[in-house]
């Protein structure tokens, strides 16, 4: 699944961290500016990580300007899923 071999994976804490950090920025920003503008220190492996997973569920791109949040989530739907599911109870 992830491209590189990790000595230490992230644990979920950080990476709510790192993803609400993201989510709040309004335009791409670089994986340093990202490092210094954590709650809480975090390793470069960690971050790298944490990124990785993020594309793949498509909440970020990574481009040649930085890291962008992309993930638009659709409260319409969140709320007709939530009803659905409701229903089958």
């Amino acid at each position: 699944m992830f491209k590189q071999k990790a000595i230490h994976y992230p644990n979920l804490k950080t990476l709510i961290m790192i993803e609400a950090f993201l989510e709040k920025q309004n335009k791409p920003v670089s994986k340093n500016y990202i490092l210094e503008n954590l709650k809480k220190s975090v390793m470069r492996q960690t971050l790298n990580i944490c990124l990785e997973y993020l594309e793949l569920s498509g909440k970020i791109f990574i481009g040649q300007k930085g890291v962008e949040w992309t993930f638009d989530e659709n409260k319409k739907l969140k709320t007709q899923l939530r009803k659905a599911a409701e229903s089958f109870i």
